[in-house]
């Protein structure tokens, strides 16, 4: 994997991971008014930068193990066991 393309790989899982992790933790604020921009689900503390820093470290792990897999002969399509059979 490319340099290019492991940046591009890290940007779509974390922006997969933080949609997976914003709605943890969130309470919804049942006194916001509708005349000052709030409403039922907007939250009482979102917690953006944690989430952000949790959603950094899930990212990094999760890119990880997504290069492993791509560098290693242990998923390829080349050699090994889904290799197609040579004739």
């Amino acid at each position: 994997m490319g340099w290019v393309t492991g940046v591009m790989v890290y940007f779509v899982v974390w922006w997969t991971v933080l949609f997976a992790v914003l709605p943890f933790g969130i309470e919804p604020d049942d006194a916001a008014a509708r005349e000052s921009g709030g409403w039922r689900g907007t939250p009482r503390r979102p917690a953006i930068v944690n989430k952000a820093l949790w959603t950094t470290v899930v990212a990094t792990v999760v890119w990880f193990i997504i290069w492993y897999l791509v560098t290693s002969d242990w998923l390829s399509f080349r050699t090994g066991w889904l290799a197609m059979p040579t004739q």
